[in-house]
């Protein structure tokens, strides 16, 4: 079970480039279906947001090996991918998240932190 995840986000497309955001959004896809394939990530899900006033209009979330995605994080295709997608969409974000087994050990950490500031 991954223990960790990487959230990809992104806003509104730059205006003019909604068909290029797609390709791009196609491209990206396609890699991590073959990351998948690889065994290099564990899944991902992929979600398009209904309008919603916000400024969050979709996200991929890719599930692994917390060491699996941070190598992946500096892989030169996902850099090069993240790098073209920034250039076409406004506000994208990598994030790492906690996931599964992750969780446990994300909320000590932040027991741990409350306990430390009390």
């Amino acid at each position: 079970m991954a223990d960790a995840g990487l959230f990809i986000g992104w806003g509104a497309p730059v205006r003019g480039r909604e068909a290029k955001g797609l390709e791009v959004l196609s491209e990206a896809l396609a890699y991590y279906g073959r990351l998948q394939q690889e065994g290099v990530i564990e899944g991902f899900e992929t979600a398009i947001l209904e309008p919603h006033g916000g400024d969050l209009q979709g996200l991929v979330l890719i599930r692994g090996s917390e060491e699996k995605l941070a190598q992946l994080r500096v892989d030169d295709e996902f850099v090069r991918l993240s790098t073209r997608a920034d250039l076409i969409v406004e506000g994208l974000g990598v994030i790492g998240a906690a996931l599964g087994d992750g969780l446990e050990q994300a909320i000590a950490t932040y027991q741990e932190a409350i306990s430390e500031l009390a």
